[in-house]
Parts: C-alpha cells; sequence; structure tokens
C-alpha cells in the first residue's frame, strides 16, 4: 500500500526537492517511508532550528527549497525562528509537520506534541501554512507550495500532516506534477512612465535588493544604461562585481550615501524591501528620499510598505528590467564620478578596523560563500563586504536577526554547493546557539570553514548599554574551550592569532572531509594593526 506518507516523499522528488532535514520521531515515521523510493538525500541535525537554518542557507546559494520534516508541538516550535528569519528574508523552505489524528486535535487530552491547533501557530513564521485533510489533497497542495516558491515572493510554506493522513490508503492518487505558474510580467504602460521619467533624470541612484539576485548581468545592462550610482541590500550582495565604477561598496545606512539619495532626482528600486535593517541599519531614522521612487517588486503589497512610490511596477525582476531596457536612452549622468564622490567621503568616515580581516577571507578562498551572524566582523561585512558573485553572501544581522544561523547556514550552503569554499562566520556568543551542529557537519563530512571570532561577550548589545548612558548588564560572558569542544565533535581546530595564519589555515579548508574551526580572538586582531 502506498499511504500518505509515501506519497508526500513522491511529490516532493517529482517538484525538484533533493535534500530534505530532520529529526525521526514517532510521529514522523511513516514521512520517511517513501524517501528511500526517491533521490531525496536526508540530513540528521541536532536541533530542528538547525534544520531550518540548514535549509536557508541551502536556497540562499542555490535559489531552490530544501524540506525539512518536524514532530508536532516541540520540532515545529523549535524550527519557527529559522522559519521566521526565512520568512523576513523571503527564502523558500517546505516544513512538514505531523500532527495528531484529525479527531484528537485541540482537545486538551495531554497526546504527544499535541498542539491545539498547529496550522494557525506555524502560520506567523509561514507565506503560507495549510493542514492536509485528506491524502487527495496533496498532488494539489504541492502545487500551491511550489507556485509560491516559484512565482511569488517566496518564503517557507509548512504543511501539518495528521497522523490519520499520513498513514491512511494513498495507493488511488496519482504522482502528478501541476505545471507551474509563470512569474508576474509588468504593465506596458508602467514601464513606459518609468522609461520617460528615467530619461530625464539627471542624478538617477539605483537600487538593489535580493529579489534581484537571479540578474546580475541585466541589473549591470540597466545600471550602466542609466549612469547610475548603485547601492546593494545584505541579499542583493554580489550583483554588481566589486570592481564596477558605478558600485557603492557600503550600506545605505552610510550618511554619505544618503546624501546620494537625497539629492537623486529618481530613485529605481528593485526587489528590495527599502527596510529598516537595510537602510537604516544604525536606527538613527535619517534614511529619506529626495527624488521620485520607482519601485519594482514581485509582491505588490511591498509597493505600498516603506516608501511611496511614484511608479508602482507589480513584476518578476527580469522581465521588468528586460522590458525596460530597451525605452531607455543612453545618457551620461556623471554616474562614475558621483559614485567616486561618494566612495571618498565614506573612506574618511566608515570604519576599517576589519577590513583586513575580511580581505583575508578573499585571499585565501576568492569564490567563497560566506555565511554571517550577529558578530562584530560579521557586521562589518554586512555593511560594507562585496560579494564576487550574487547569492555568496547571508546574514542573520538583516530581518529578523537571529542567533546561531551562520554555523548550521553554512553547512547548508555547501550541501547546495559543494563545488563552492564556505565559510562560517560566526561570534563565541552565536556560536553557543547551534554549536550542536558540528555533530551534524561531521557526519555528512562538510569540509566547511568556521571562524569564531572570540570577544568573550555580546559585544554589540554592550555597546547599546553604552549609548543608553548605562553600564552593560549580563554582557560579559563565560566561554569555553571551542578548540577543545570542536575535537570532541571530531573537526579540526586553530587558533589563528593574524591574518598570515587566518589566511594559511583557510587554505587548508578542503584538504579532507571535516569541518575546520578557527578561533579568532579579538584581543589579537585589533591590539596586531599591521597583522590586518
Amino acid at each position: 500500500m502506498q499511504t500518505g506518507g509515501m506519497l508526500l516523499a513522491k511529490l516532493m522528488a517529482a517538484y525538484g526537492i533533493d535534500t530534505a532535514f530532520g529529526i525521526p520521531g514517532t510521529h514522523t515515521i511513516e514521512l520517511y517511508r517513501g524517501l528511500p523510493e526517491t533521490n531525496i538525500r536526508h540530513i540528521t541535525p541536532r536541533h530542528e532550528q538547525g534544520a531550518g537554518f540548514m535549509a536557508d542557507g541551502y536556497a540562499r546559494v542555490s535559489g531552490k527549497p530544501a524540506a525539512c520534516i518536524t514532530v508536532s508541538g516541540p520540532g515545529a516550535f523549535n524550527i519557527a525562528t529559522a522559519m521566521g528569519q526565512a520568512l523576513q528574508d523571503s527564502v523558500p523552505m517546505l516544513v512538514i509537520s505531523a500532527d495528531n489524528n484529525q479527531h484528537e486535535r485541540g482537545l486538551g487530552e495531554g497526546r504527544l506534541h499535541e498542539t491545539p491547533n498547529l496550522q494557525a501557530a506555524m502560520a506567523q513564521c509561514s507565506r503560507w501554512a495549510h493542514s492536509v485533510a485528506r491524502v487527495d489533497e496533496l498532488p494539489q497542495i504541492l502545487a500551491r507550495a511550489f507556485a509560491i516558491f516559484s512565482s511569488e515572493r517566496p518564503g517557507p510554506v509548512h504543511l501539518s500532516m495528521p497522523l490519520d493522513v499520513i498513514t491512511s490508503d494513498a495507493s488511488h492518487v496519482a504522482i502528478e506534477t501541476w505545471p507551474l505558474p509563470s512569474r508576474p510580467a509588468p504593465a506596458p504602460d508602467a514601464i513606459a512612465a518609468a522609461a520617460a521619467l528615467l530619461n530625464k533624470a539627471q542624478r538617477p541612484v539605483l537600487a538593489l535588493g535580493g529579489g534581484a539576485a537571479a540578474q546580475p548581468q541585466l541589473v549591470q545592462e540597466l545600471a550602466e544604461r542609466i549612469d547610475a550610482p548603485t547601492t546593494l541590500t545584505h541579499n542583493g550582495k554580489g550583483l554588481l562585481p566589486p570592481e564596477h565604477p558605478l558600485l557603492i561598496p557600503s550600506s545605505p545606512s552610510y550618511q554619505a550615501v544618503r546624501e546620494l539619495y537625497q539629492n537623486a532626482d529618481v530613485i529605481l528600486a528593485i526587489g528590495t524591501e527599502l527596510s529598516e535593517t537595510d537602510y537604516d541599519f544604525f536606527f538613527d531614522g535619517g534614511f529619506g528620499l529626495g527624488g521620485e521612487l520607482i519601485r519594482i517588486d514581485i509582491d505588490p503589497a511591498q509597493l505600498s510598505r516603506n516608501a511611496r512610490p511614484t511608479i508602482a511596477i507589480h513584476s518578476d525582476a527580469g522581465f521588468a528590467i528586460s522590458a525596460l531596457l530597451p525605452q531607455l536612452n543612453y545618457c551620461a549622468r556623471q554616474g562614475q564620478e558621483r559614485t567616486g564622490q561618494t566612495i571618498a567621503q565614506l573612506q574618511t568616515t566608515v570604519n576599517s578596523d576589519y577590513q583586513g580581516f575580511i580581505d583575508s577571507l578573499y585571499q585565501a578562498l576568492p569564490e567563497a560563500a560566506i555565511m554571517a551572524d550577529s558578530t562584530q566582523p560579521a557586521y562589518f561585512a554586512a555593511a560594507q563586504l562585496q560579494a564576487r558573485a550574487p547569492r555568496r553572501f547571508a546574514s542573520a544581522a538583516t530581518g529578523y536577526g537571529t542567533l546561531g544561523y551562520a554555523l548550521p547556514a553554512a553547512f547548508g550552503a555547501k550541501l547546495a554547493r559543494p563545488e563552492l569554499p564556505v565559510i562560517s562566520l560566526i561570534g563565541d556568543g552565536g556560536l553557543q546557539f547551534t554549536i550542536n551542529e558540528l555533530s551534524t557537519a561531521v557526519e555528512a563530512e562538510l569540509p566547511v570553514a568556521i571562524i569564531v571570532w572570540n570577544n568573550q561577550r555580546y559585544e554589540m548589545i554592550a555597546q547599546n548599554f553604552h549609548s543608553a548612558g548605562m553600564a552593560p548588564i549580563a554582557c560579559d560572558i563565560h566561554t569555553p574551550d571551542f578548540l577543545a569542544i570542536a575535537k570532541g565533535y571530531g573537526c579540526r581546530a586553530e587558533r589563528a592569532h593574524n591574518c598570515a595564519e587566518l589566511i594559511e589555515l583557510l587554505g587548508q579548508t578542503e584538504n579532507n572531509n571535516n569541518p575546520l574551526l578557527i578561533e579568532v580572538r579579538e584581543a589579537d586582531f585589533l591590539t596586531n594593526k599591521e597583522g590586518l
């Protein structure tokens, strides 16, 4: 007999899911029965939050979703934080949670993993949440999930599978995929109006976000056609190469970049929320737009958030740029000069303490994908690092702002793109959230470089206390021996005292199939300026 759980596994494989993260439990046994009949690779994390962060890292570098499998109750709630990060950053993932039998739900009878309304709970961290009532629904439900991933603003989709649905006979249900809808195309009149505005512009600025990540060639052609200084959000990093003469290599949150926006006569924003964590990273409320705003976004609701556009275009980024380019007249607008002036201002105001450290990462591993957490050099990287290609940088400092993200996310990234070097950049505080996932990486033989920036405290929070006129409270934390712990898990582990040692150790990352943990003491690097 084909059960509902077996049907689900086959449908996931039919839609291209090739990796699933999960911890088997009593209620999910039947969800696992069908996996051996597919090409889906299963990875077992040590905590469901780790599963969600791995699926996030997988999707960030590949652009396609992975699946996560959890039990109800603690399993689903453990992964909810990771889903919240993915929801705010528009990262696709498919999360399947087993649930109690339908006739047992909501009665408060004390059943294992009982949650009164799992669908309602998970809807708060999902693009769509649904409870499957009959196995006959599964083909249509999976079609809707993958329609969200492929043609809407992506994010997590959560499906609750009651036990009586998982175990029911699904032999009569065909394993059939639905054709996925096309991505939205722009209205011709909106494109014509945007082109007219851009053709008259004298001081345009181009703002690119993660929604344009799939179109690096088109956005480069667009930037050059309108001769516009270009800024990139966290998730848009790499859309222009670091050496491009129109690239502003710093966050729009810096004053010099804000002045560029305030002096612009037209701002073209594509696939960006214009949100606080990208444009007001220092929370001073000083970001503003001086000119007329053209917004292009795949999510129509996004077009009425954060900044009022002059022209709002609901469209896939690639379709909109392709329609816009033929209507744009090239006109020299001193784009490179304005970019150069902004960069010169930035060089006199931006803290460069961590630049040598970040440069060392790319000197050792030029093609690396860097998954960053909330730690001092990662904040610097989020604001000033320029990735070598799209989908090569992710930071939990943006959006939801979770701690512990970078370690499992790096493992997910390596599973998705094994040919790429992958670096996890994480602090001593954040690492202690998910350090148990070192065991997962050893088991899966993932040669990831894990750089632990150790300052033995929650430094950014301590700075916030100081800014509030208070002495820091609860910010100085006990720090364990990370090298001993990593070795206990079976990892390689070393300490780097300067950039030269860091570069040498990073060069050894791919030498075998185990993770390499490199501890960096902040005091070593920031007091040894010549090492930077």
